[in-house]
């Protein structure tokens, strides 16, 4: 099939890349030339593992392109994806479905022929009908569907979650529309992918729910280990008892430094507001970002706490800033808030990650960025894991022991054995481990 991607961020990009890997013809827009001109070069805008490979190959096989004019895209498209941002809007916190309309608005002049428009990007419930008006007003004549396409992907591991998908979620209120969806994802019947099939306010309300729901069960395990502390339990060992019931599942049981990223922060405060417009407020999810706000600035007290009360004067090494690994992704990063509370407290803070320190300059200017973990850790009165990289699950202690000014770990993602860094000599602090207690 011929599709359209308007839009080349991650969603677009991954999305994209994978469909041409099907055997789909796609053309990939973006208004950025720069962002194009990269592209077409091979250099990718984001970091995603496997993703410059794929969208390689794609293009010498001549089915991925990449242009900043949609209209000869769209007229040749059987289906055309709109994978634009929606970010937060400033102020209340609802979506910002400026960008989605607008590539409503420009689709409708480039349409001929029967012609499916999915939304890709993740809105608010009632977008869809919204984008239908748009096309129509501007297109009476046109022969289209408006469709809903929710993605599911996790940043550091969305090409595997594209091909092998737990399912593929299709709002689609006109059969014809819905037969198109399924030649779209035919490719992947061989993977049993289940497609299900919906009205188009219920798939784009399923996105939302079942980011709220992960990030509840993120929120609730982190407030078990604040709990773990205080009563003197492990963590760890609570959220593989409560995991391996099938009817919870281990999966999100991880405690932390809280949730960040694109997904997460955004999609509960759209849902949030979404809720109390409809007059049916979903106080639950409210809580939820109302905890998940303050843990993070709570882990910088963590810090604190573990240099002995005070940080003015003493430097701090932090290994990871971006939200999560195997991405560059440094928005709502737990990171921005722990190091600007060190900062306040009088720290000095330097800072490595392996894929986020361009993007996390932009935010964070005044920061000290080291080559390595072990040169972040040189001189430092702390050392404070926020990032679960594979680089950081293997270091050196004995190096770092020597390296360092004073014999402190912080591990705010459990990575280490309390037990294993003790014997080496150094002080651990860890989430939902309270002092005295064994780790196995």
């Amino acid at each position: 099939m011929r599709i359209a991607m308007v839009g080349s961020g991650y969603v677009g990009l991954v999305s994209g890349a994978c469909f041409a890997d099907f055997g789909h013809s796609v053309v990939c827009v973006d208004k950025d030339p720069a962002k194009i001109e990269s592209l077409r070069a091979g250099r990718m805008p984001i970091y995603e593992p496997g993703l410059e490979a794929l969208v390689a190959e794609t293009v010498r096989q001549g089915r991925l392109t990449f242009r900043t004019d949609l209209t000869e895209a769209v007229a040749q498209a059987d289906a055309v994806f709109i994978a634009v941002g929606t970010p937060s809007r400033r102020g209340d916190g609802f979506a910002d479905l400026s960008y989605v309309y607008a590539a409503a608005r420009e689709i409708a002049g480039a349409l001929t022929g029967y012609t499916v428009v999915v939304t890709k990007s993740t809105v608010p419930v009632g977008t869809g009908d919204e984008v239908e008006r748009i096309i129509r007003e501007a297109a009476p004549d046109a022969d289209v569907s408006v469709v809903s396409n929710p993605e599911f992907l996790r940043e550091g591991a969305a090409i595997g979650d594209f091909k092998r998908p737990d399912r593929i979620v299709v709002g689609a209120d006109e059969a014809r529309a819905a037969e198109v969806m399924n030649e779209v994802y035919r490719p992947l019947y061989l993977n049993q992918a289940p497609i299900l099939v919906t009205s188009r306010r219920t798939a784009e309300l399923t996105k939302y729910a079942a980011n709220a729901f992960l990030a509840t069960k993120i929120t609730f395990i982190n407030e078990m280990a604040d709990l773990c502390e205080r009563v003197g339990a492990d963590v760890q060992a609570v959220a593989r008892g409560i995991g391996l019931d099938n009817r919870i599942g281990s999966k999100f049981l991880h405690a932390g430094p809280g949730y960040g990223g694109s997904c997460f922060p955004k999609d509960t405060l759209a849902l949030v507001k979404t809720a109390q417009d409809a007059g049916s407020p979903v106080r639950l999810v409210e809580t939820v970002v109302s905890v998940n706000d303050q843990r993070k600035r709570a882990m910088a007290r963590k810090v604190i706490q573990a240099c002995g009360g005070a940080v003015r004067g003493k430097t701090v090494a932090v290994l990871g800033l971006t939200f999560k690994p195997n991405t560059d992704d440094m928005r709502e990063a737990p990171s921005l808030a722990i190091i600007a509370g060190l900062q306040d407290a009088g720290a000095t803070v330097r800072a490595y990650d392996p894929e986020g320190m361009e993007q996390a300059r932009t935010l964070l200017p005044d920061l000290a960025y080291a080559e390595d973990p072990y040169d972040c850790a040189e001189g430092a009165d702390a050392l404070v894991i926020v990032t679960e990289w594979n680089a950081f699950r293997a270091l050196d202690f004995e190096r770092l022991h020597g390296l360092m000014a004073a014999p402190v770990v912080v591990d705010l993602r459990n990575v280490y054995r309390p037990q294993d860094l003790e014997a080496k000599g150094f002080r651990y602090t860890g989430v939902g481990r309270p002092e005295g207690v064994t780790v196995r």
